[in-house]
């Protein structure tokens, strides 16, 4: 029988071949939780009568959403979580280390044909390592946290072909906009996502988390990102890894074929994320706040991107620009290569590695009637924090575009060739 990648994963983690719509039980390779999920997963752990987690290698709390603490109340569930990681022999990613996809990532957590469990919804962010990775609820970690184990009805998978190069200003940010509008917010639910083609196996890990990150928007359980061309993370070499890909005359519910040669900047509108864009449409539209972040877009080639159209300028009068690194090390890295300092001297403020201004729970709430341009994932009302704000999303050209000229502008040109691989 010829199986997705889904299915593939799935079947051998069952210990036996399973299909679409079968429900199996698995051990899980990883899981995560945040300062969002994690203190209520603990509650639950503890009242399930848990005593030790399953496996502590194995599980992962990370400080980002709200971080550092914005109150006292929020400063109450980090010591929980602190507390709780240090009786449990748990790694705990403190305040300013990144954002918990970001880690997974770049630590080692999650590796190819591996299950993995995160207690947020862009979980599947991890797909671009090829690894079954789901979003579940803090119940459900506390479970995972007490057996190891979880339970999948096997889903209905996606395949997305892409194929071409990117334009001059076009990234993945661009593609998975497209995609969502095409296919809508509730386009895949419940269905694994496969990301594949010529175009992707010329992406960069950033630019592959960028796809496998918004498939959460279109109500997906996960991605899965084919990884022939990929350079894996250093954290991950020497370990050895299960077949994932999907065979040859696999059975998909739908089918996607997509030339990115045809696709110009994307932006998503007011307020959802599937009500796409191309950008020369909404061109013109004022906006008071940029922002740069987010677990869709904070990592190095995103910045490179902005840092291309901001280098030497500054940003407009009456806007501000708040950036944030998807972790340390990514800031770090900026720092050394002068992306950082391009930023900084166009009149960017940086926010500690983390969530930052996206969940709108701490610094970065947009004030009454002002227009966001964001690199996130979301823009329904009230996303980041005030209903009365608007909120639209783009690629971090996009963004940078917007800051310089003070309105949506396309970034096609500011770049002068296409950026095959960027993470943008």
């Amino acid at each position: 029988m010829a199986q997705t990648a889904a299915e593939k994963i799935l079947s051998r983690k069952a210990g036996e071949a399973v299909r679409a719509g079968d429900i199996v039980v698995v051990d899980v390779d990883g899981a995560m939780g945040t300062d969002a999920t994690a203190p209520f997963a603990i509650k639950a752990f503890e009242g399930m009568g848990g005593k030790s987690v399953w496996d502590p290698a194995r599980l992962a709390l990370v400080l980002d959403h709200a971080a550092p603490a914005p109150n006292e109340r929020i400063s109450g569930l980090h010591s929980l979580m602190r507390e709780f990681a240090a009786a449990q022999g748990v790694k705990l990613y403190e305040v300013g280390e990144g954002i918990c996809h970001q880690l997974m990532v770049e630590n080692g957590h999650a590796g190819p044909g591996e299950v993995f469990v995160g207690a947020d919804s862009h979980t599947p962010t991890i797909g671009a390592l090829g690894a079954f990775a789901v979003g579940v609820g803090s119940t459900d970690l506390a479970a995972v946290m007490h057996t190891g184990k979880i339970w999948f009805k096997v889903p209905r998978s996606v395949r997305v072909e892409l194929m071409g190069s990117f334009r001059p200003g076009t990234f993945p940010k661009d593609v998975i906009l497209h995609l969502v509008g095409k296919l809508g917010i509730a386009g895949a639910t419940y269905e694994a996502v496969e990301f594949g083609g010529p175009a992707v196996r010329k992406l960069s890990l950033a630019g592959r988390m960028v796809l496998a990150n918004m498939v959460a928007e279109m109500g997906a359980k996960t991605a899965l990102v084919d990884t022939r061309g990929l350079t894996l993370p250093e954290a991950l070499s020497g370990r050895e890894f299960h077949d994932h890909l999907p065979d040859a005359g696999a059975t998909y519910r739908a089918r996607v074929d997509l030339d990115i040669s045809d696709l110009g900047a994307q932006v998503a509108v007011p307020d959802s994320p599937d009500a796409v864009k191309d950008v020369r449409e909404v061109a013109g539209v004022p906006v008071q706040m940029a922002f740069i972040g987010s677990c869709t877009n904070s990592r190095l080639e995103d910045l490179q991107a902005a840092a291309r159209v901001l280098r030497g300028k500054r940003v407009a009068p009456g806007v501000r620009l708040i950036v944030t690194t998807a972790s340390k090390r990514i800031f770090n890295e900026g720092l050394a290569d002068g992306t950082i300092q391009a930023l900084s001297e166009a009149g960017a403020s940086f926010i500690t590695s983390g969530c930052g201004p996206c969940v709108g729970t701490h610094q970065g709430v947009p004030g009454d009637g002002e227009n966001v341009i964001s690199t996130t994932n979301r823009n329904f009302r009230g996303r980041m924090g005030n209903a009365k704000s608007n909120v639209y999303l783009g690629s971090p050209a996009v963004v940078a575009a917007a800051a310089l000229t003070g309105v949506l502008t396309d970034p096609a040109p500011y770049f002068a060739a296409a950026v095959e691989g960027a993470g943008a």
